[in-house]
């Protein structure tokens, strides 16, 4: 007579999703809710109608107001317990156990396979060995199935009903007892099937080393399954998270039955309008709440006697039987070999019956992208000569101001003022770039937008005022442009200064004078002018200075010229007729810090 499972199965019930398709599963007894909580739920709803009694009948009125007070107090306070959030976690983590423990359970049929076929004879003697070999797996999942199942340690509750069961001799009985430990000894008939494994190596009736190792292999795996149950048996969910949810649970309905009586709606509590005898809605949520910690104390061990846990006394007799099968009767037994009937077809189609043939009338999934559509215009390839030629003639047109543009889009602006100054400012170099084949600051409109910084264009309004300045030099003859990359910025500031100072040379010299003498304006002797003094027009108070040497961008360095300890000279502007200069001053500090356009580092000088 062969065992059925009593694990409760309803796949084929719900195989497919129709209109109120869980509700036929409402109307079961065996392994539902209202088998394992109907006794809770008659205890909890017995002690809410006692108290409800009690208060209605038996109580003196002061008495009454007093108890009022108290339910309206627990009702108020009884929010506070976080049981679905605890409830949550708790059931979470034992629904997630208890499958993996399933997993863990030792199935022979890997192992079975490998035997079979790694080890080979006809004979008596290869038939013993295959058998006993397998014999010993199955001996082994018996016993750790026996160490942590109550319902199969009842059926096999001695080592001497193992014995009589026939998984295990006497004589190995004698040697099973014979090996003392203190610890249990389910491992010991995989060592007998190790040791069986390497005679039969011996003998030669397992060829060669690869199979041996991929036999040990199988039976690793299979010890380690009954290793993994022995220890979620002795590893349990902690204590202290099994009792704070069921202290949750329970202390929460406990308040409930004070807190959710019915009072008395003459004596005009909010939200005691009504006054019914039957708690519908607490006796809901006591069904949720109660019915979840019942589900997880059902699935904390899964190897009792519940409606729904493990049937492992199946296990073991279909274990045993198939591995048997599979080693003995069917060692060598194989059917005659023939042509299949697609023998000659090169699309084999499996026929259909009536019920499925819809199915031949679906296309089959090509891919997501399969009917995407694209215009024929983007289909055509692009000559990749052609896409670099492009690319390298936009960075030879403008190899500098991608970089610069980055600088100012990039650069945390302490102001709004200045983030606007400096959008300005990179609008108007775009400007002066947009055409590189002419220079537009060689017309003769002096007025023209795109000249205004070339020829002391106007200063951006707040750019004076904020704690940056930014310098930059231009030539307005046309030059080969200097990369910022070839720049060195790794020196001191006072010799990155001196350094283009040296670079400016005599011509530079030269020109200063000749502005003095035509200006008129000239420093005492013994003074020499100071690097932070920038002339400029005063038509256009520009925060940039373009000697006219180049128009291109040769350098740029931006530095802050905040400090707290000195203040701003202001320089007088003579009178000079009708030219007048200006000096936009920057005063230098200590440490100096500037900052590289090209290469984005910081320098420090002293």
């Amino acid at each position: 007579m062969l065992a059925v499972p009593m694990t409760v199965t309803y796949t084929a019930r719900v195989a497919n999703a129709r209109f109120c398709g869980f509700s036929k599963l409402l109307l079961a007894w065996k392994g539902s809710i209202y088998k394992v909580l109907y006794k809770e739920f008659l205890a909890f709803f017995a002690m809410y109608t006692a108290i409800s009694i009690t208060y209605r009948f038996f109580l003196p009125d002061d008495q009454k107001r007093y108890f009022e007070k108290l339910a309206i107090y627990c009702n108020y306070y009884a929010s506070l317990i976080p049981m679905s959030f605890v409830l949550g976690f708790y059931v979470t983590l034992v629904v997630n156990r208890w499958w993996s423990q399933y997993t863990s359970i030792p199935l022979p049929d890997r192992l079975m396979c490998v035997l079979s076929g790694g080890l080979q004879g006809s004979d008596e003697r290869g038939r013993l060995l295959r058998r006993t070999m397998m014999r010993y797996a199955s001996l082994s999942a018996l016993l750790i199935l026996r160490s942590v199942s109550t319902a199969v340690f009842k059926r096999f509750p001695t080592i001497d009903h193992v014995v009589e069961a026939g998984f295990m001799t006497r004589e190995e009985r004698k040697k099973f007892e014979g090996l003392h430990s203190p610890y249990n000894k389910y491992w010991i008939p995989c060592v007998w099937f190790t040791n069986l494994a390497a005679v039969a190596r011996c003998e030669g009736r397992i060829k060669d080393d690869h199979t041996l190792k991929l036999l040990l292999e199988e039976l690793n795996g299979f010890r380690g399954k009954c290793s993994m149950l022995f220890h979620y048996d002795m590893i349990s969910v902690p204590l202290v998270y099994t009792q704070v949810a069921t202290l949750a649970v329970y202390s929460f309905f406990l308040v409930c039955l004070i807190g959710r009586q019915f009072l008395d709606p003459d004596q005009g509590y909010p939200g005691h309008d009504l006054d019914l005898y039957v708690p519908i809605f607490t006796l809901l949520q006591f069904f949720f709440y109660a019915g979840w910690l019942k589900v997880a104390e059902q699935l904390i061990n899964p190897f009792g006697e519940d409606d729904d846990d493990f049937e492992t006394n199946w296990l073991i007799d279909r274990n045993f039987q198939v591995s048997m099968m599979a080693v003995d009767e069917m060692y060598g037994d194989v059917p005659m070999i023939e042509r299949d009937r697609y023998w000659n077809d090169s699309n084999p189609r499996p026929p259909y019956t009536a019920a499925t043939l819809f199915v031949l009338r679906k296309p089959s999934f090509q891919g997501s992208t399969f009917d995407m559509a694209i215009p024929k215009e983007e289909m055509h390839f692009q000559p990749l000569e052609e896409i670099a030629e492009n690319t390298e003639e936009t960075v030879s047109r403008h190899p500098n101001m991608a970089l610069f543009n980055r600088l100012l889009n990039a650069a945390p602006s302490p102001t709004g003022l200045m983030g606007g100054a400096l959008r300005r400012t990179s609008a108007q170099l775009q400007r002066l770039h947009h055409s590189p084949g002419t220079d537009p600051c060689n017309s003769d409109d002096d007025d023209s937008e795109s000249c205004k910084i070339g020829k002391g264009g106007s200063l951006p309004s707040g750019l004076g005022q904020d704690t940056q300045s930014t310098i930059c030099s231009f030539r307005e003859e046309k030059s080969t442009r200097v990369p910022l990359l070839d720049i060195d910025f790794h020196g001191q500031a006072a010799d990155t200064t001196r350094q283009v100072d040296q670079s400016i040379g005599e011509e530079d010299h030269t020109r200063e004078e000749e502005e003095e003498e035509k200006t008129g304006v000239s420093f005492p002797s013994g003074e020499t002018r100071p690097d932070s003094a920038i002339p400029i027009t005063p038509q256009h108070h520009s925060a940039f200075l373009f000697p006219p040497s180049s128009s291109h961008l040769e350098h740029c360095r931006s530095q802050p010229i905040i400090n707290h300890h000195r203040v701003v000279p202001a320089f007088a502007q003579p009178s000079l007729g009708q030219h007048k200069m200006s000096f936009l001053t920057v005063p230098s500090f200590e440490p100096q810090r500037l900052r590289s356009v090209s290469m984005g580092s910081e320098l420090t000088g002293t």
